[in-house]
């Protein structure tokens, strides 16, 4: 990777080179790519914690893992946004990839070396040594997923940048509902082994075909004021130059929040319900519903106003949170998970979107990183916490005489009443939040800000260091 370009270079993105068409088939190749990655670390993420659930029985053991996977992005994600900026986006989606490569060489030498009793041996070393290999891996190929942001704004036009989103977002589903499917599957019949085998030969795959794509519109690294490798004070400075932005990173981070309960507690509700075969297929068949969502956002967009649209939505998915293990049915949580999940796309493309308007380009990774960093510590936290909580006060409770006959009018009967009421709570403070955003300043100078940036932005031509687009050598108006 080079460095940087002087400050002086104006001459950073030159769409002239190539035609509206050509610059969509390159963001596919990319978008492509990215998803068998992303299919590949997830895959093997999904392994990570069913194994381990499954041999130890214990949820502490998978909320750790799944919030220390979301605490090590949440450290990263600055340090990944100013890389982005620093760097040109295909070098930074090569290094993240062959990183990764080689932390899943370590992950299988390490799994082949160490006895299965030690390695699941949770006072022991190995184990954590063995969860924190796969999960570095997997997070270091999340820089590709910020780097990926910032090629929408290159390769795509501003008025199609909410339907490449939405693209996005089925990319995403993809990778939920092949994971979800082989993970169960690789775990139950060919074991953990095995399956860090096919990840390995995935990625490899994934590597040696980025090497074959080229993106000619970036002609240079971006002229940025990022500096070293964790610029926090030019991340912030660059969230808080948007009127309201930091506002909306607030409100998602408080909806991760709620998700961490999900994260937490969503798969051992699933493995008491069903066998890890069965769970993995019926995850996969609800997480069906990411792809619906990615494909209404791609065909119809978000409409006029982005962050409305994205509050509405979040106060629907608290209400499918809250109801959905109502009662211990399986249709009925395969079914929540499906419509929660269709809305998730949404949500992510509305943030994305308005990001892409509102915010110049050549400090774009760094807000993505800071909005990543700031929206993945909210799932950890929670999930540190609830995971214990669950596992020694509200299961046992729910599962006495005394508690299931409380729970019993609302809740039902079940070996899982427990999560079900941290589920309900959880979906109850979901709906409240978003109304609340609502009635906000913010919400309305945001809106404001975004409807101001797409009426009056024309797009071609080139790009400055600054983000501005120009045509043969008149400057266009700035996108932030």
């Amino acid at each position: 990777m080079t460095e940087q370009e002087p400050a002086g270079v104006t001459d950073v993105i030159d769409l002239s080179l190539r035609t509206p068409a050509e610059r969509s088939r390159t963001f596919m190749g990319i978008l492509v790519n990215t998803a068998l990655a992303n299919i590949t670390t997830s895959y093997l993420w999904f392994a990570l914690t069913f194994w381990v659930y499954l041999e130890t029985r214990n949820v502490i053991a998978t909320g750790v893992v799944g919030g220390a996977y979301m605490l090590l992005i949440a450290l990263s994600s600055i340090s990944f946004g100013t890389f982005v900026d620093r760097y040109r986006k295909l070098a930074i989606m090569r290094f993240a990839a062959g990183f990764t490569l080689l932390m899943f060489v370590l992950s299988g030498v390490l799994f082949l070396l160490t006895p299965t009793r030690q390695l699941l041996d949770l006072t022991q070393p190995w184990f954590w040594l063995f969860t924190v290999i796969i999960l570095v891996g997997a997070v270091v190929e999340n820089l590709r997923n910020i780097a990926l942001s910032t090629t929408v704004t290159i390769l795509i036009e501003p008025d199609r940048r909410a339907n490449a989103n939405g693209m996005v977002g089925m990319v995403q589903g993809l990778m939920f509902v092949v994971t979800s499917v082989l993970s169960g599957l690789s775990v139950g019949l060919l074991g953990m082994g095995w399956t860090i085998v096919a990840a390995l030969i995935l990625t490899a795959l994934a590597f040696a075909h980025l090497l074959t794509l080229r993106m000619p519109e970036e002609v240079q690294a971006a002229a940025t004021d990022a500096h070293g490798g964790f610029d926090f004070r030019g991340s912030l400075a660059a969230v808080l130059a948007i009127s309201g932005l930091f506002a909306l990173i607030v409100f998602s981070t408080f909806n991760n929040f709620v998700g961490g309960v999900y994260m937490a507690l969503m798969d051992p509700y699933g493995l008491e319900m069903f066998s890890v075969e069965m769970w993995g297929t019926f995850f996969a068949l609800g997480c069906t519903g990411i792809l619906v969502g990615g494909a209404l956002v791609g065909k119809f967009g978000l409409g006029s106003n982005p962050l409305r649209t994205m509050l509405i939505v979040v106060a629907v998915m608290g209400l499918l949170g809250a109801v959905f293990t109502l009662r211990e049915w399986a249709w009925l949580y395969v079914a929540g998970i499906w419509l929660y999940l269709t809305l998730v796309p949404i949500v992510e493309a509305a943030e994305q979107t308005v990001i892409q308007q509102v915010v110049p380009l050549n400090r774009q990774g760094r807000v993505f990183g800071f909005a990543m960093a700031f929206e993945s510590a909210a799932a950890p936290i929670t999930a540190f916490l609830i995971a214990p909580i669950a596992q020694f006060w509200i299961i046992p409770y729910a599962r006495s005489a005394e508690g299931a006959a409380q729970l019993e009018p609302l809740l039902g009967q079940g070996t899982s009443r427990g999560i079900a009421l941290v589920f309900l709570i959880a979906g109850f403070i979901l709906i409240a939040a978003a109304l609340i955003a609502f009635l906000t300043p913010v919400y309305r100078r945001v809106s404001a800000s975004y409807m101001e940036k797409a009426a009056g932005r024309s797009d071609g031509g080139r790009a400055g260091a600054d983000g501005s687009l120009a045509t043969g050598g008149a400057e266009a108006p700035s996108s932030g």
